[in-house]
């Protein structure tokens, strides 16, 4: 793959890229829909992602390409940049003018990505390609921002530069992921553990449904109102700030003060699940992937009756994971109505699962998904091995 990359910078800048990064996608393991409500989520960095290969030009632009997209740009460096359509290219272009905001000295550079993280899918090609810029920029001309504040610029470009209104997990987790090791994170304060997570003989199977999410984002704001409604309702007897401040037990003594069903099942399903996270990090240090396993199904079920943020998609990918001795859980992950569900499955047993549950998706949904297999890998990184033309 890197040998491949530096023939096509040499190809398109005529020389060597000099230095090779890389950053990875993401997925929630367990926790879902409960970082608005000051809960617990378990995010992995996956073993694939996004490339960048760099070379400083004395010319005073940015140069970008990328293999995946036919759109190229060349910018002048200048202090201000606006977004300019929806070209991938906002992304670095976000970074970069967070950068010279900031006071930070850069030099024109020839730039070339490439992503082996499906588009569109929920694993978080946006984030990823945020961080390994701003990971890049950061160690190229010693600009001092920490990892923490490079996740939060990106962060930033995400929400100002980009308007797109989503939390923090997908940038924390694309920088801050360890092998063989879940971040079990609180979204408001930041604070996370990295949990022992070898999976052994298991895989990760990502199933993208390849379902459009087009009423995602009108059904996740909705869904924030109802969690506020449930809140303001608890807060009668309680002093609390979020959901996630009670357990199960204190809940059930208090669900009462919530007199309507609907609103009364989200709040069912945000406090359950952020239990489920605190047991999965048991399962996972203990090595008890039967144990977690069982906690990915439940919060399936959960996030399907409770909360109503599957689909059929999503569910005919689980259903047929409970049939398969090979799978020790599956469950959606992201925001549902589409996107991606994750299984854990046999290693040795992962082309069966992948052929089978591929027709046993398309018979029932008439088009087939595609599935992807990963480990739990490192955050982002300068890879040292670059081959030299």
């Amino acid at each position: 793959m890197k040998e491949h990359l530096q023939q096509e910078f040499s190809k398109t800048y005529n020389k060597a890229a000099t230095q090779t990064y890389f950053s990875p996608g993401r997925v929630n393991l367990i926790g879902e829909h409960i970082d608005y409500n000051g809960g617990l989520v378990m995010p992995c960095a996956i073993t694939f992602g996004t490339y960048l290969l760099v070379a400083p030009n004395n010319d005073k632009v940015f140069r970008f390409k990328s293999i995946n997209f036919t759109d190229t740009a060349e910018i002048a460096l200048q202090q201000n940049y606006t977004k300019q359509g929806t070209e991938w290219y906002n992304y670095p272009i976000g970074v970069i003018t967070y950068f010279m905001q900031h006071g930070k000295e850069l030099q024109g550079l020839d730039m070339l990505y490439y992503g082996d993280i499906p588009i569109s899918s929920g694993l978080s090609s946006s984030a990823s390609i945020e961080v390994v810029t701003a990971f890049a920029l950061n160690d190229l001309f010693n600009s001092g921002f920490s990892k923490l504040e490079l996740v939060k610029l990106s962060k930033w470009v995400e929400n100002s530069f980009i308007g797109l209104n989503s939390g923090i997990m997908d940038q924390f987790s694309v920088a801050f992921g360890e092998k063989d090791k879940a971040l079990m994170l609180n979204c408001d304060t930041l604070e996370y553990e990295a949990v022992n997570s070898n999976l052994n003989d298991y895989v990760l199977a990502i199933i993208n449904t390849n379902k459009p999410r087009r009423l995602a984002e009108s059904k996740y704001n909705e869904r924030v109102q109802e969690c506020k409604t449930a809140l303001t309702a608890l807060k009668q007897e309680l002093d609390i700030n979020y959901l996630c401040d009670i357990d199960t037990n204190t809940f059930n003594e208090y669900s009462h003060l919530i007199t309507n069903k609907i609103v009364l099942n989200r709040a069912e399903h945000v406090i359950t699940e952020n239990d489920r996270v605190k047991l999965a990090a048991v399962a996972l240090s203990n090595n008890n992937l039967q144990e977690f396993g069982r906690l990915m199904y439940a919060s399936h079920d959960s996030l399907r009756d409770l909360y109503e943020v599957s689909g059929i998609e999503l569910d005919t990918i689980v259903e047929y994971a409970k049939t398969n001795t090979s799978v020790a859980g599956a469950r959606m992950t992201g925001a549902g109505f589409g996107g991606c569900a994750i299984a854990l499955v046999k290693g040795d047993q992962y082309d069966n699962f992948s052929k089978a549950v591929t027709e046993y998706y398309a018979n029932k949904i008439g088009y087939a998904p595609s599935v992807y297999c990963s480990l739990i890998g490192d955050g982002v990184r300068e890879l040292n091995e670059v081959v030299k033309s």
